[in-house]
């Protein structure tokens, strides 16, 4: 025989003991481990774009430069590699307004190469024009054993007037000899309110380059693009690109660029005898053999 006291007591004890489950159970619940929240940078890294740290999806197959802050000195005139997977060679670039060049001078300087304007397209009109001094600088630079490429300021805005600057190229380089690449030197003019070439499409910008540096290709000279890090990450495809040489613009330090380039514009304000005011200085990094470093992830950028 039950009571009423013992009926309550019992329902008590089902009571407390329901309540004991609920909590295990939430408890479990609570502590189980849920799905791993998605990383957002995954497959990406961090790079300096030129105005700041900034993370970038990076292209599979461009090559990524393995080229560490350590490996530049700063100890001396100009900027040295320490490292030990290339060979440097330094350059210049020049147009009409260094004017008056005493070759001579530049290569006792201990300048390799140079890199000379022979024309560009006018960003109003789109005419095209020889540099004044392209005769003078080629041929004294090769006078004075100086290693020779070109460069054409281009403002191509279609395929068409790719090529039609890569012929302009090709029909004034025919009776000079040089020894390095010809150059697509394409750059935003700024401050100018009759651009013609404002708003230019980053997938036309690439298919000009393409078609200038295969155009000169096909006529046996070696290509290279030229650009910022701005262009080099944001304008060109350099996926599209990797057949041609690479020559990055970053007056700086140490070349924090990602992807692997051949020439660095490192300074644009360099003193040089032989040249009256400042002008554009590189540096070529030449491998000294080829293989998985190649590809390995650069020290001056992040990975995740």
């Amino acid at each position: 025989m039950h009571t009423r006291a013992g009926s309550k007591f019992v329902t008590v004890i089902t009571l407390l003991a329901a309540l004991l489950i609920l909590a295990a159970v939430v408890v479990l619940l609570v502590s189980r481990p849920g799905k791993k929240e998605a990383d957002p940078h995954e497959g990406q890294v961090y790079i300096n774009d030129g105005f700041g740290m900034v993370w970038i999806t990076p292209h599979e197959n461009v090559p990524v430069s393995t080229l560490r802050a350590e490996d530049i000195s700063l100890d001396g005139r100009w900027p040295a590699y320490v490292g030990t997977e290339y060979d440097v060679r330094y350059g210049v670039d020049v147009s009409e307004h260094q004017w008056d060049i005493d070759w001579s001078l530049v290569k006792s300087a201990g300048v390799d190469f140079a890199f000379v304007r022979l024309g560009y397209r006018g960003f109003t009109e789109g005419g095209l024009f020889t540099d004044p001094y392209f005769d003078r600088n080629v041929t004294s630079a090769r006078k004075s054993n100086i290693d020779v490429g070109v460069y054409f300021f281009s403002q191509a805005l279609s395929v068409q007037e790719a090529i039609e600057e890569a012929q302009y190229v090709i029909d004034a380089l025919k009776y000079y000899d040089i020894n390095m690449p010809v150059v697509f030197d394409w750059e935003k003019i700024e401050g100018n309110t009759v651009v013609r070439t404002d708003g230019m499409d980053s997938t036309i910008l690439t298919d000009c380059a393409v078609a200038f540096c295969q155009t000169l290709e096909n006529a046996g000279y070696d290509a290279c693009v030229y650009f910022n890090r701005h262009f080099g990450y944001y304008e060109f495809d350099l996926s599209r690109l990797t057949n041609y040489q690479f020559w990055v613009a970053l007056p700086d330090s140490f070349p924090d660029f990602y992807y692997k380039f051949d020439f660095w514009q490192y300074s644009f304000t360099c003193e040089v005898p032989g040249i009256e005011g400042p002008t554009d200085m590189n540096m070529q990094f030449i491998p000294r053999e080829t293989g998985d470093a190649q590809n390995a992830p650069s020290s001056t950028a992040q990975s995740k």
